[in-house]
């Protein structure tokens, strides 16, 4: 199947209003505040982003109260969101939760919590990595046990975004039927709910303990392939969010480049740095090509989607993280402070590296998909 790569003018427009707002949401100073807090981020901002953007029904039917839009808007809007650090629920609730439930979730549970989630009055999130530090399918090893016409879960799930202050917990768990999608409200029994402390702290991570913790299953057979599917979407989307981070990185160095003066000439004008900087352009752009590739391959339902997806997530995480690094380089001893946000972007690119696995795991990944 042939897919067309290429931007159209809504695709520009949304990200000219993304962008818009987010650098009036989202500036340095309202990042410092909210990665400071333990909710992370501001409610407000998250009910103008749903309610006025309609950004966290993006992927949501129209017959749930969503924009029916898809990953190829999805990545335009993830760029922008990188770029600006965005410090809210986004990834979790939007991204993870909303196709957790659109690909693997019965009718009736997609209709309860879509249309909250796109009305931002709920927000979600998947829990699937354990603490053996897997991140693939068969990393899940939480057994629900049935108990009294329903399910239990006792064990526990890490890394789990936004899952200290989430409304619904979307649990991966073996069941009799295979790989399920459980539902665990907030205020249930046995749960106990951990913030816990992250390398990047404008992104949310909490550990979730189970005992004899009720779950309603709210999937119908092995959702193996399905959950894949939802992994390499979230992949894909977190590529292209580490792509907007990575831009911002090279401009951040060009600009600073093009001002700091030494020995009465711009830093820019010597050859090591111009150097730095143009393989820092051909490597974003690099990461670009392999994001758009995943976004518009699972919105057209490509057959490589799942390789292309992995090959994303591991370019874009190496290339993110050497543009934070190369940055804080070019800003020299300014650039290891806190008072610049280049360590903002250092902390964000290593922690987006790591988390659904890093480069070295999605091209074992990758490998294995194309039989090598």
């Amino acid at each position: 199947m042939s897919i067309d790569f290429s931007f159209t003018e809504e695709h520009d427009e949304l990200r000219a209003t993304v962008r818009a707002f987010l650098e009036s949401h989202s500036d340095e100073a309202a990042v410092r505040e909210q990665m400071s807090t333990d909710r992370g981020y501001d409610p407000e901002v998250w009910r103008q982003l749903a309610e006025q953007m309609g950004l966290a029904g993006l992927l949501i039917p129209e017959e749930h109260g969503g924009a029916g839009m898809g990953c190829v808007e999805l990545g335009v809007v993830m760029e922008e969101m990188g770029r600006a650090l965005l410090c809210a629920p986004y990834l979790g609730t939007a991204v993870f939760a909303t196709n957790a439930l659109q690909h693997c979730a019965d009718e009736t549970t997609r209709k309860e919590l879509l249309v909250g989630i796109a009305a931002g009055r709920t927000t979600a999130t998947l829990a699937h990595a354990e603490p053996n530090g897997r991140w693939d399918l068969a990393g899940i090893e939480l057994q629900a046990k049935a108990a009294d016409g329903g399910f239990t879960l006792s064990g526990e799930k890490r890394w789990v975004l936004d899952g200290h202050t989430a409304d619904v917990m979307l649990v991966a768990a073996r069941s009799d039927e295979g790989l399920s999608l459980f539902r665990v409200d907030a205020g249930a029994s046995g749960l106990v709910r951990t913030l816990v402390p992250t390398l990047d702290t404008t992104r949310k991570l909490a550990s979730l303990r189970f005992d004899r913790t009720p779950a309603q299953r709210v999937s119908t057979g092995d959702q193996s392939e399905a959950f894949a599917r939802v992994l390499a979407i979230g992949g894909a989307a977190l590529a292209a969010e580490q792509v907007g981070g990575a831009q911002k990185c090279l401009e951040m160095a060009v600009d600073y480049a093009k001002t700091r003066l030494q020995f009465g000439r711009p830093i820019g004008s010597y050859q090591a740095i111009k150097h730095k900087c143009a393989d820092m352009l051909v490597e974003v752009e690099f990461a670009k090509s392999a994001a758009y590739a995943a976004c518009f391959g699972a919105a057209g339902e490509a057959e490589d989607f799942l390789e292309t997806a992995a090959l994303a997530k591991a370019t874009c995480s190496e290339v993110y993280f050497h543009a934070a690094a190369e940055n804080i380089q070019i800003h020299g001893g300014m650039g290891f402070t806190w008072e610049l946000p280049c360590h903002l972007y250092f902390k964000r690119a290593k922690a987006s590296d790591l988390f659904l696995g890093d480069a070295a795991h999605h091209r074992e990944v990758l490998a294995g998909l194309v039989g090598i």
